[in-house]
């Protein structure tokens, strides 16, 4: 197979785990087309995306690394990476910037803080359920009454977005995560987004700060007297409020789905026998919110298998693919068993690049998913499982509406 040969991934991200078994049985490294008919290279396995995670010869920053980076505005249906790659934070830096800018903001992330959040996540959970128990509807859709709202409030109230900025940060992010549409008009969308909702967030702070994350990482300073430029703020701002909100968004709704369809592991779930924890896991595993990130950048040629990658190239991060690798997970990779422990899943991350977020959304997930089953223990899909419809994403990996009955 040629690079000319590259195969066309799905925009709208319909049947990734079908889709992840194709590319993984052309090679461990598939040349493939994005959205817009960006180029990129997409690894196939664990294996081989955990050593290019780990690769120090493997970039996150186009401006430095990118060969196709200064033929950008010559592609106008290209404009929808921007929201990902054409800004500035830990998700597009490389070397001494990434790790200038992980030193500025991790520091916020304390397990201190996570745990400080805990409180809030059960009691925003007993509310919405609360409000669940009380609809007369006979089919109840848990991504709009309990999925998506919680992590939207439990993010809103971590970095003091005000009330009337919570509608278009959720508006923004989800356009963000919509990658059906490569046109240049939604790309220019998105960037006003961008550019007037954040900007409203870091202004409401400067002039009310109060005890939240937007107001620490305007403060923030090092020992040196560092501290993020404006550009920096506004982008770390949108990468740490959109990854702390989909994904688990996502992670909620997937779980909820997967154990829903099995109904023996569930039982084993309600028994004792398999802890939520492992839940968690495997639904990362086989079902992570995020399915694909774009992108990352050969900095030398690289070598995989008899496939060289040349240097400039684009890769993306296929999280998908490596959690339902059959060669790491066994013959059955691709089906969904709460009992694997498949706590070595890739999905936040591994190295300098793990989410700084992940335990929060561990807790979030981990008093979700027991309240729900322990309040509504009938709990069952409304409609047949070809019904349900994904995200129209290739980049996020969850349901559009979760709908369930909630007695039998």
């Amino acid at each position: 197979m040629t690079v000319t040969d590259r195969i066309v991934l799905d925009p709208f991200g319909a049947d990734i785990a079908a889709e992840s078994a194709r590319l993984r049985a052309l090679g461990p490294i598939v040349p493939v087309e994005l959205p817009g008919g960006i180029p990129a290279w997409a690894p196939t396995g664990y294996d081989t995306l955990k050593e290019l995670i780990l690769d120090p010869q493997v970039s996150k920053d186009p401006r430095l690394h990118w060969r196709l980076w200064p033929e950008l505005g010559e592609h106008p249906s290209w404009g929808w990476v921007l929201g990902w790659i054409g800004v500035v934070n830990m998700l597009s830096t490389y070397g001494a910037d990434h790790t200038r800018l992980r030193r500025l903001v991790a520091p916020s992330f304390t397990h201190r803080r996570t745990e400080a959040m805990r409180t809030r996540v059960e009691a925003i959970t007993a509310q919405l359920l609360d409000a669940v128990a009380a609809d007369d509807a006979e089919v109840v859709d848990l991504r709009a009454a309990l999925a998506h709202p919680l992590p939207m409030r439990i993010i809103c109230e971590l970095f003091g977005v005000p009330d009337e900025l919570v509608d278009d940060t959720a508006r923004l992010i989800a356009a963000i995560m919509d990658t059906s549409d490569p046109s240049a008009e939604h790309a220019a969308s998105v960037q006003r987004q961008i550019g007037t909702v954040l900007p409203a967030l870091i202004a409401h702070r400067s002039e009310q700060p109060g005890d939240d994350l937007t107001t620490e990482l305007i403060r923030v300073r090092d020992e040196d007297g560092d501290r993020l430029s404006d550009e920096e703020l506004l982008y770390t701002l949108l990468l740490v409020i959109g990854a702390g909100f989909e994904t688990t968004v996502n992670l909620i709704g997937n779980a909820v789905v997967a154990l829903l369809r099995h109904p023996e592991q569930l039982a084993a779930v309600r028994s004792g026998e398999i802890g939520w924890d492992a839940v968690v896991d495997e639904t990362l595993r086989c079902h992570p919110s995020i399915a694909q990130l774009p992108l990352r950048f050969a900095v030398s040629d690289l070598t995989v298998g008899e496939v060289t990658v040349p240097a400039g190239d684009a890769i993306i991060t296929t999280y998908a693919a490596a959690g339902l690798d059959p060669a790491h997970y066994g013959p059955d990779a691709d089906v969904f068993d709460a009992g694997r422990g498949a706590d070595d899943h890739l999905a936040f991350g591994i190295g300098v690049h793990r989410c700084i977020g992940a335990p929060l959304a561990r807790v979030e997930a981990l008093t979700a998913l027991p309240a729900l089953f322990d309040r509504f223990p009938e709990l069952s899909l409304a409609v047949g499982e070809e019904e349900l419809r994904q995200v129209p994403s290739f980049i996020a990996f969850g349901w559009q509406e979760v709908p369930v009955r909630l007695r039998g």
